[in-house]
Order: structure tokens, then C-alpha cells, then sequence
């Protein structure tokens, strides 16, 4: 069984009149057994959103980008999930059409932003998916392997 475990940060700078309330979550990626001598790739797909409720008076607008780590690997060309000192490579990408890694900007990656207005009161929700890609023969040893990525949300 081969898991992917999000762990999440966030950080966000004060507002005047309007504050905010954000709370950030997000589904693993389980890509399930992996068969060394399929011709195909495994791929899963996991989730996440990010909620904020603003409180004080008025409105304004509120801007964010999600970036991802590299998790075990150190790097977003190729990250490695770990059973011991065993890897099986993935990555973690935008589309569904695994062009486009997730990460945080840099080194090719695609780290999304969105912007929007609140109104205090309000609740504001963005939401999306994360498609992860073990590609096909790799020759690995048995083993539950697993990578831990840190998703961030800047505001």
C-alpha cells in the first residue's frame, strides 16, 4: 500500500478593517499497490481547500498562492516516496494531463493563485485537485512507501 501524507502550513499577513479566519485542508494521495512489471503508471488524485470566513467591517480583496514541498526527494523534478532506505519515484501535478508539477514556482513547477473580494461575514472557498503519477517500471523492493508534502497557503 503506498500513501502520500499532506501536512499543512499556513500563513497569512494582518488586515485593517477586514480580518480573516483561514482554515486549510486537504486529502492524501493513495496510489494504492504498485505492480513493477505493469507497463502503465499508477496515478491518484487527492484534494484540497482552502476556507476563509472574514470578520470586522467592509470588504476587501483577498489574494493567494498554494505552493507544495518536495517532500523526501529535495527536489520537483522527481519526488520519491521512502520505505526505508527503498524510493519509488511519483510526482504531484496541476492537471489531470500530468504536465504541470506542483510546487512552488520555481524549477518549472506551477504553484496556483487565486484572488477574490469578502465582505465581512462572508465566507471565501477555493478548492481543487492534485493528480499524482508513479510512472511504470520501476523495479523496487516491497514495501509500504510513503512521502510527506507540506502544502502552504500565502495571503
Amino acid at each position: 500500500m503506498i500513501a502520500l501524507c499532506l501536512a499543512l502550513g499556513f500563513s497569512m499577513p494582518a488586515r485593517a478593517a477586514v480580518s480573516f479566519s483561514c482554515t486549510v485542508s486537504a486529502t492524501g494521495i493513495n496510489f494504492g499497490i504498485y505492480n513493477p512489471l505493469s507497463t502503465t503508471g499508477d496515478s491518484a488524485a487527492g484534494s484540497w481547500t482552502v476556507t476563509c470566513t472574514a470578520a470586522g467591517t467592509g470588504s476587501a480583496t483577498v489574494s493567494g498562492t498554494l505552493s507544495m514541498s518536495t517532500g523526501s526527494s529535495g527536489q520537483y523534478a522527481t519526488r520519491k516516496m521512502m520505505s526505508g532506505t527503498n524510493t519509488l519515484n511519483y510526482n504531484i501535478y496541476v492537471t489531470p494531463s500530468y504536465t504541470l508539477i506542483f510546487g512552488d514556482g520555481t524549477a518549472g513547477t506551477y504553484a496556483p493563485s487565486e484572488s477574490g473580494t469578502v465582505t465581512a461575514g462572508q465566507v471565501y472557498q477555493v478548492a481543487g485537485n492534485m493528480y499524482g503519477f508513479v510512472p511504470a517500471s520501476q523495479d523496487v523492493v516491497p514495501g509500504s512507501y510513503a512521502d510527506t508534502i507540506v502544502i502552504t497557503v500565502t495571503y
